[in-house]
């Protein structure tokens, strides 16, 4: 268990400016990460070990992809018990994202609206991190990196983005994440449409496969979907994954949809929610994916994920693998050993 309760830092963190409080966690992370310090959060690993996508993961539980953008705090996280940590979103320039305030709490349904706007360091910083990282992989943690296209990009060119993102972190990734599902970069959820989605797949396979051969190594390929999709739109898309031969699919990213959170303040701003509101809508697709999949195909489920019962749900819909990231926000540390747990009573 970790040393210091989160319930006596959250009162204050939840006192400050929601990217206030989340620049301040990630500082302290990455300056005492891998000290004696550390002790303050970390916590023992769960052990459930299971092969998906061709990897062994430590136990089910990762940390999804958007609180550590640049890659930081690698090991100060993988010392909270997570199996596996995917960080990014990276875009291959370095970009500021939209303009502040971009996140807001709605603590009355443990939740969180973010129009951040892949907001990173770029490219050659964000390796440069995951570099660093020792701990977290030598004691057989995986590491998912997630590439996204900036913002400046034409929805046009968006392929060449992901294929320099595909280029940089191959090297160094246990698997990849297309990011293609961020409500808050302009069109880039038309890219998950038939057309589109072929499109940039066959691209990115084409370039995986000439990659693994340069490197000595096939690193899985997932694709990261919303929420907001139709059931024929998600068969196109299982059947688009399957096609390009795409090794597994993470559903799902953060919701547009208000009616869970109506009338609470700050419901209305613009951007992607997520937290608790979102759980059902996650498990919908999941239990869609599964039913056009078929088993064994690898699905990682995300998404309003606050206790442990409620990642048990996320296995129960047809996951293989959960993340979390919000629920970590209003639970703390303490969540990574009760969910990691649960997926493991399964």
């Amino acid at each position: 268990m970790p040393l210091v309760p989160y319930a006596l830092t959250r009162p204050f963190l939840f006192g400050l400016d929601p990217e206030a409080a989340h620049d301040l966690t990630l500082d302290a992370i990455a300056r005492f990460q891998g000290t004696p310090l550390q002790c303050l959060w970390g916590a023992q690993r769960v052990d459930d070990p299971v092969t998906v996508a061709g990897l062994r993961f430590p136990n089910r539980l990762g940390l999804a992809a958007g609180l550590d953008k640049n890659g930081r705090c690698i090991d100060g996280f993988g010392a909270m018990g997570f199996g596996f940590i995917e960080v990014g979103t990276v875009t291959p320039k370095g970009q500021p994202g939209n303009p502040k305030p971009r996140i807001f709490r709605l603590p009355e349904r443990q939740a969180l609206i973010n129009r951040l706007g892949f907001n990173n360091q770029g490219l050659e910083a964000f390796v440069a991190n995951v570099r660093r990282a020792r701990s977290f992989r030598a004691a057989g943690g995986v590491l998912g990196l997630n590439i996204g296209k900036n913002a400046a990009t034409p929805i046009e060119r968006a392929v060449d983005d992901y294929l320099l993102g595909l280029d940089g972190v191959y090297p160094h990734a246990d698997y990849v994440t297309v990011n293609i599902s961020s409500p808050n970069t302009q069109n880039l959820r038309a890219l998950q449409s038939d057309a589109a989605l072929d499109a940039l797949l066959s691209m990115l396979m084409q370039r995986r496969a000439e990659l693994a051969r340069t490197h000595g190594r096939t690193v899985p390929l997932f694709v990261k979907i919303a929420p907001d999709l139709e059931p024929a739109q998600v068969d196109v898309i299982a059947a688009t994954l399957r096609s390009n031969g795409v090794d597994g699919v993470i559903a799902t990213n953060t919701t547009v949809a208000r009616d869970a959170v109506q009338g609470l303040p700050n419901a209305n701003q613009t951007g992607g929610l997520s937290g608790a509101p979102v759980l059902e809508p996650s498990n919908r697709v999941i239990r869609l994916l599964r039913a056009a999949l078929g088993p064994g195909y690898p699905i990682v489920g995300v998404g309003g994920v606050m206790s442990g019962a409620d990642a048990r749900s996320k296995l129960d819909a047809g996951a293989d693998l959960v993340q979390i990231y919000t629920g970590l926000i209003y639970r703390g540390p303490a969540l990574v050993t009760e969910a990691a747990q649960a997926l493991k009573t399964r």
